[in-house]
């Protein structure tokens, strides 16, 4: 969603969650683009909701077979949008992503992502 407010997230109950992305075709994703509020303009000056380490990965259609994309750490002292670079030379496109959050920056009840894009 375009409104990057401070509470206008897409949240994940705890601080360990995966979510499912389906693409409207098939891509050889190179990039995925996460977005978190940002710790100036938080009501709480806290983003310890923010994801921390996350993997993505592709799936085949049947989601039988995961192909490993890449392990990343969203860094909450950088800016609020961070891109990440998916392994390349991937033989194969994928029409669903698995957004896997290992943990977040702290926050026990819930992780929040304003925004996922995906590059391709």
């Amino acid at each position: 969603q375009p409104d990057a407010s401070p509470g206008y997230c897409w949240p994940f109950q705890g601080s360990r969650s995966e979510v499912l992305l389906r693409l409207p075709t098939q891509i050889h994703p190179a990039a995925v683009i996460i977005q978190h509020t940002s710790k100036t303009v938080s009501l709480l000056e806290t983003v310890s909701s923010a994801p921390r380490d996350f993997t993505v990965s592709g799936l085949d259609e049947d989601g039988d077979e995961e192909t490993l994309l890449g392990s990343f750490t969203y860094a909450v002292q950088k800016e609020p949008t961070q891109t990440f670079p998916l392994q390349s030379g991937i033989p194969r496109a994928f029409r669903f992503l698995k957004l896997g959050i290992q943990r977040n920056w702290g926050k026990p009840g819930y992780t929040c992502i304003y925004r996922v894009q995906v590059h391709g």
